[in-house]
């Protein structure tokens, strides 16, 4: 049995790194939801131990923040700051600016995924309308989308993840990834500034909007929205209570709504994601019954390399983050996060490394996606010179304040 899980284990994994299983029409969610189901039928696991093997904490946070975003979206609010800021009557390079730090900071507290739904069809209308190239914005929104989220514990999914699982103090996390954070935004902006800072325009105009893609502005909506995610981040900052439990309360206080129905906003929570999540733990529980887990670590171990060692989590993290995607790899290495520094590593560096490819983070196959649907191409050779740059320089902030953490 031992070996049919492992067999499992690795074909999902691969379907992780491929992002889908030849000759089947399944992606990355397909593929980790049938490696759940033949464990279960192939009798790895029992229905009541795949259940128990889901960390409902992260499950339900995660839905909590996806039900408070889409109401942020059907109110219009992500619509209209993001016109507000493309608005602005400023050069290329301040405008890439302006739309960096807007991108990171919503990313910072309502995930990074909705805020790449979001913000592309208004950044795209808005660069046509100037007859700017939209490449290097939507370069920046994939990028600042990333780096932005990882100053929070809520920004992404892996940090949601990574914070329940370790129960990482909020405020103290903020603290720790807020700098790295901030400087990476900067350094988004001087790589993206420097590379495009003789071709920002291509001519290519767009005279007509594009009719039915941005939600309207609904001032109520948008306010008790952002009213409900302010008090539940004082309450993360500033008190012990669970945070799951809170942010499962404020969604159901949003759910009760007079004009927008429950079935709309629950149409906007990402199900591919949550199934996603399920289907790994249970993958990742049938693979640590087997005892192999342990057996690799004991092997690298044997070779120097101890992944209770910061500065060895923080490398295989990259790599593996960009072999199988972040949230995949989060997952496999939080048995072994055991150094006081473990939570931290695992979210800077595996959110900051999904950056180096298109396929390493989903916000940035969000934002490639979006952008395909309006014509607008943007392939590796595209990404890869901005990506790999603003990577390298991210990480290397990052390991550079986390070493200096370990040594206070």
């Amino acid at each position: 049995m031992a070996q049919a899980v492992v067999t499992v284990f690795i074909v999902v994994y691969i379907g992780m790194l491929l992002g889908r299983l030849p000759r089947l029409q399944l992606d990355r969610t397909g593929v980790a939801l049938l490696g759940a189901i033949a464990l279960i039928a192939g009798g790895a696991l029992s229905l009541s131990q795949a259940a128990k093997s889901i960390d409902l904490s992260t499950i339900t946070l995660l839905f909590a923040f996806m039900v408070i975003s889409a109401q942020l979206r059907l109110g219009g609010f992500y619509t209209r700051t993001a016109e507000a800021v493309t608005s602005l009557k400023t050069s290329p390079s301040l405008l890439l600016a302006a739309v960096i730090l807007l991108t990171g900071v919503l990313s910072a507290v309502f995930m990074n995924d909705i805020v790449c739904l979001a913000l592309p069809p208004v950044l795209i209308q808005t660069c046509r309308r100037r007859r700017l190239d939209p490449v290097p914005y939507l370069l920046a929104v994939a990028c600042a989308a990333n780096v932005g989220s990882a100053a929070t514990l809520i920004g992404n999914p892996q940090n949601i993840l990574i914070g329940q699982t370790l129960g990482l103090s909020f405020s103290g996390y903020l603290l720790m990834a807020g700098i790295p954070s901030l400087l990476g935004l900067a350094i988004i902006w001087a790589v993206i500034t420097w590379q495009y800072r003789t071709r920002w325009h291509n001519g290519e105009g767009c005279p007509e909007e594009l009719p039915g893609e941005l939600q309207p502005w609904n001032g109520w909506e948008s306010f008790k929205a952002l009213s409900i995610a302010g008090l539940l981040f004082v309450i993360f900052l500033f008190t012990g209570l669970p945070r799951d439990i809170a942010a499962l309360a404020a969604a159901g206080l949003l759910l009760m709504s007079r004009k927008l129905h429950s079935r709309t906003m629950l149409g906007l929570v990402d199900w591919q994601v949550l199934v996603l999540f399920c289907g790994l733990f249970v993958v990742n529980h049938a693979l640590a019954r087997t005892g192999v887990p342990e057996l690799v670590v004991s092997e690298m171990l044997g070779h120097g390399i101890d992944l209770e060692h910061p500065g060895w989590l923080f490398s295989i993290t990259v790599l593996l983050s960009n072999a199988v995607s972040n949230v995949p790899a989060a997952m496999l290495l939080l048995p072994v996060a055991s150094h006081p520094l473990a939570g931290p590593v695992l979210a800077l560096s595996s959110t900051f490394a999904g950056n180096l490819l298109i396929v390493g983070s989903i916000a940035n196959i969000i934002v490639v996606e979006s952008a395909a649907a309006h014509g607008i191409r943007i392939s590796w050779r595209n990404h890869a010179p901005t990506g790999v740059i603003v990577t390298v320089l991210t990480l290397a902030v990052a390991a550079l304040t986390l070493w200096l953490w370990s040594s206070i």
